[in-house]
């Protein structure tokens, strides 16, 4: 069977459409045999994806951004069903904004270097990670971060990564609280949060690392809440968390970064909460966050 491409022609505000063509010629010069499935309406490759699972198509290739990749293994893994069973292979090609993921694992952005790394068919098993149920790569949020994301998909004057900084800037003048308990395997938590971010990898939204600490292939959940008092305090920690390296605001003491292989949370109030930067909730107040080790066959190369 070919590869079955599943393309989110909306992906950076519809250039993955303008940028078909190059996309295929890629492939051929990669030597793939595929086909694609372009999505016509949001969440459809979730569909897509399964159907191309069970009919056989090998392997998948996700073409568009963050958003897409998610959507197409939570289509995959409803394919699978069984949670032992290995997902995959699944290539990526980034057609989106950030392509925080295929950044992350250091693949390479431009589609006929990222075609040649499918065609060498070369997989690593990294985890994948699961909230209530819902699938995610890269990472997930409940409180500010998701609230941000709402924002910056109502914002049709700006493009690319200043979007996401509008955005952020938006949400902090808002300065949304919420009260919750958290528990993770070795300890636990009661208070006032205003972001809670759980990451399988370190950067997400284009600029910002959330989890700096995040390792897609350790087998565990990294996760960051915090509580910023006011909104000034929120604003100073903001450019630290642009910081990939020492200075990041996980080092600041209201701050805490922490490793387990499953998270639960309960909110006072209902919080946005989103999925590798797809919204799959508006007002949800209970979270069961876990990882399975090693179950997502990607083609990364060498």
């Amino acid at each position: 069977m070919p590869a079955c491409v599943i393309l989110n022609p909306y992906s950076n505000r519809w250039n993955a459409k303008r940028r078909r063509k190059e996309l295929e010629a890629a492939l051929r010069a990669a030597g793939i045999d595929f086909v694609i499935r372009e999505s016509e309406s949001r969440g459809q490759p979730v569909a897509l994806a399964r159907t191309a699972v069970l009919e056989g198509f090998t392997p998948i290739i996700a073409a568009g951004g963050d958003g897409t990749i998610g959507d197409v293994v939570n289509g995959m893994a409803r394919a699978a069903g069984d949670a032992g069973a290995s997902i995959g292979p699944l290539g990526v090609m980034g057609l989106g904004t950030a392509n925080d993921l295929i950044c992350n694992l250091k693949l390479p952005l431009a589609l006929p270097e990222a075609a040649k790394v499918i065609a060498a068919g070369a997989v690593k098993h990294m985890d994948l990670c699961r909230v209530n149920d819902t699938y995610f790569v890269n990472n997930s949020a409940i409180g500010l971060e998701p609230y941000v994301t709402l924002i910056q998909q109502r914002i049709g004057f700006i493009s690319g990564i200043t979007r996401y900084l509008v955005a952020a800037i938006r949400g902090i003048l808002d300065h949304p609280v919420w009260e919750a308990h958290i528990e993770w395997q070795g300890g636990s938590f009661h208070g006032p949060i205003s972001l809670l971010t759980t990451g399988n990898c370190p950067r997400t939204g284009g600029v910002f690392f959330m989890t700096p600490h995040a390792d897609p292939f350790d087998g565990k959940l990294t996760f960051v809440y915090g509580y910023g008092k006011t909104r000034l305090r929120l604003f100073q920690l903001l450019p630290d968390a642009m910081k990939a390296g020492a200075g990041n605001y996980v080092e600041a003491p209201e701050i805490h970064e922490i490793h387990s292989p499953w998270i639960k949370v309960t909110l006072d109030r209902p919080s946005p909460a989103h999925a590798d930067g797809e919204i799959f909730g508006t007002d949800l107040q209970s979270f069961q966050y876990s990882i399975q080790a090693g179950r997502l066959a990607l083609l990364a190369g060498p």
